[in-house]
């Protein structure tokens, strides 16, 4: 009989993923179900990245490659952050490792940086992931609670009032995933400031960048007064649509970013060869990409407009308004008053409105829901509607 080894004995599924299965499993016994649980963009990949691998397919691109990455697209993605990194000591492809996904550079950084001893500091509500992958590389989770008044969003006190002197590090998220919040310029270089001061490394998310309703979202490159301590994570995902592609990177000192090397060579290898030409495309073909991003940020947009607008049909309904990514976060009902709320909530809409969504529970806030709207207009509102109705029941 299996017994899982302490290596996993504490992990748990991921929520998100358990939301989506659990919808495609109703919508195959029949159900017309609005899965709005799932953070993926519904839009095709851009026509100029589809036509991009299909010629480095007929080139050859079929292979192993280097365990990093290509070397062009490590140029490409350290080029990039060079706009944003003002230092003398400019970010070379050396420092860049290539991944199957965001997700694998995060672990990657998680399992090379942090281990037994140490403490992790994780402003909350955070993507459920990072917890696990912190857990994974056994270290000790410390959430840090945002304040809903300004969209969860943590300080450089709030963080140092929760270190010990077992702190490691701690993970980043702007724009933020459940909550869409966007740190300004000034909040993000005030914790980059503390972590550089304390000797703590940064591992900043950066995926949801370009996915914004204002101004431009600030990387920490474009505030951090060091890089000796930093790992900026992106990839190709969300912004150009390109989920199944599974392309991720990390930007780090070379130091770490060999050992990262070194770790994925014994893991997961390189990632796929044709995805790679693929994400060079989505980098180097600026005018095109552009084109592309800015059509799926407004319809991204005008989702949201016309989800919050329908939700303030009843004022009893919380929703925090995002200025970035594609989320909703709405207080349950019997929030505060109902034990795990907002897992009650989740339910009522799956099992009686066919709308799933995700419990806070998973981003360790138990009286909220995450909502994506990522999926076609007419069907994010009408879910809204029923949002609305369930609410009220």
């Amino acid at each position: 009989m299996f017994s899982p080894s302490a290596n996993i004995a504490q992990l748990r599924e991921s929520a998100t993923i358990a939301v989506s299965q659990r919808a495609r499993a109703l919508k195959a016994a029949g159900r017309h179900i609005i899965d709005l649980g799932a953070g993926e963009p519904d839009f095709d990949t851009p026509e100029f990245i589809r036509v991009a691998a299909q010629r480095a397919i007929d080139a050859g691109a079929t292979r192993y490659t280097a365990m990093e990455g290509i070397l062009p697209l490590r140029e490409a993605i350290a080029a990039e952050a060079n706009e944003s990194w003002t230092g003398t000591d400019r970010v070379t492809a050396g420092e860049v490792v290539v991944s199957t996904g965001s997700k694998q550079s995060l672990f990657n950084s998680c399992f090379a940086l942090f281990g037994s001893g140490d403490e992790v500091l994780i402003p909350t509500p955070s993507w459920t992931s990072y917890y696990e992958m912190v857990a994974l590389s056994k270290a000790t989770v410390v959430a840090v609670m945002g304040d809903p008044a300004v969209g969860f969003k943590v300080t450089a006190a709030m963080l140092a009032a929760h270190a010990t002197a077992r702190t490691r590090g701690l993970m980043l998220n702007s724009p933020s995933n459940p909550t869409g919040s966007v740190y300004s310029a000034d909040e993000l270089r005030a914790v980059l400031t503390l972590a550089a001061e304390r000797g703590w490394w940064v591992i900043s998310d950066e995926i949801y960048r370009r996915i914004v309703y204002g101004a431009p979202a600030a990387s920490a490159f474009d505030v951090s007064p060091t890089r000796d301590n930093l790992v900026v994570v992106n990839g190709v995902a969300k912004a150009y649509a390109m989920t199944g592609w599974r392309i991720g990177w990390t930007i780090s000192p070379a130091p770490l970013a060999k050992a990262m090397t070194a770790l994925q060579s014994h893991t997961t290898s390189n990632a796929a060869a044709v995805s790679q030409h693929a994400a060079l495309a989505a980098l180097t073909m600026r005018a095109e990409a552009d084109v592309a991003i800015a059509s799926m940020v407004a319809q991204f947009a005008k989702r949201r407009d016309a989800a919050i607008a329908i939700l303030h049909q009843d004022p009893r309904i919380e929703v925090l308004r995002p200025d970035g990514a594609f989320y909703l976060y709405i207080r349950a009902p019997g929030a505060g008053t109902v034990a795990d709320a907002g897992t009650v909530f989740a339910t009522q809409l799956l099992e009686k409105a066919d709308v799933a969504v995700v419990p806070g529970s998973a981003f360790l806030t138990p009286d909220w829901v995450r909502v994506s709207y990522a999926a076609e207009q007419s069907q994010v509102e009408e879910a809204m509607r029923r949002i609305v109705t369930a609410y009220g029941a």
